[in-house]
């Protein structure tokens, strides 16, 4: 069963850095588009970014976008999402998630639309003060 792990968040100010980390088992893990959402209270789930499983090819939410870098290094099982600049908007537990459709595998394409993702993690909380 895969299985993955998100590590990284904490309580910032607003305009620090954090750099959040998701470690996956399962020996197919470098060929699934990766993704990261998020959800504040009150608010539903939300896109953040996703990148293919090549590393090829990535999508950001714009709210995120020239702020927060999505990577990912295959040979260590691992994503990671840079965010730089952070407000306090960006506030909301963050969840790593998994696709693994062969269509979107073949055409190294990551998808942003949270159905698509079949496996997640438990999630890691980012607060950011103002």
């Amino acid at each position: 069963q895969v299985q993955l792990v998100e590590s990284g968040g904490g309580l910032v100010q607003a305009g620090a850095s954090l750099r959040l980390s998701c470690t996956t088992s399962g020996r197919t893990f470098n060929r699934y588009a990766m993704g990261w959402f998020r959800q504040a209270p009150g608010k539903e789930r939300e896109f953040v970014a996703a990148i293919s499983g090549s590393g090829g090819g990535t999508n950001y939410a714009d709210s995120v976008k020239g702020r927060f870098i999505i990577s990912r290094d295959n040979a260590k099982n691992t994503v990671s999402l840079q965010m730089n600049s952070l407000k306090p908007e960006d506030t909301a537990v963050y969840y790593c998630a998994a696709d693994n459709d062969l269509l979107r595998l073949r055409r190294d394409y990551a998808p942003p639309g949270a159905d698509e993702y079949d496996y997640w993690g438990q999630g890691t909380q980012v607060t950011v003060s103002s």
